[in-house]
């Protein structure tokens, strides 16, 4: 039962955000929000300081910043990528269908 009421919001949610014209920019907020919080989890884990990290990556504190800047939606898979490594990590990308 639960489960069906979160499906049908979910499906009446994307519906309206289409009609708006904004879902596109929404999904792509979201997934943003999503890397800059896990990648910022694995930098606290590490106890790496940005200026470390930038030296590391071979960028300056402000792209690393634009990275971790759930906000700006502007990001380079090599820059994500390299910072991962950085830290131990690596990036998985995955295409799914929609439930």
């Amino acid at each position: 039962m639960q489960y069906d009421k979160r499906r049908r919001f979910e499906e009446e949610s994307t519906e309206r955000l289409r009609e708006e014209g904004i879902y596109w920019e929404t999904e792509v907020a979201g997934l943003k929000r999503t890397i800059a919080a896990a990648l910022a989890r694995q930098i606290e884990r590490r106890e790496v300081s940005l200026s470390e990290l930038a030296r590391a990556v071979g960028t300056s504190r402000a792209a690393l910043n634009r990275v971790l800047d759930p906000a700006n939606t502007s990001l380079t898979l090599a820059t994500l990528t390299r910072a991962a490594a950085a830290l131990g990590c690596k990036v998985k990308v995955e295409i799914v269908q929609p439930r």
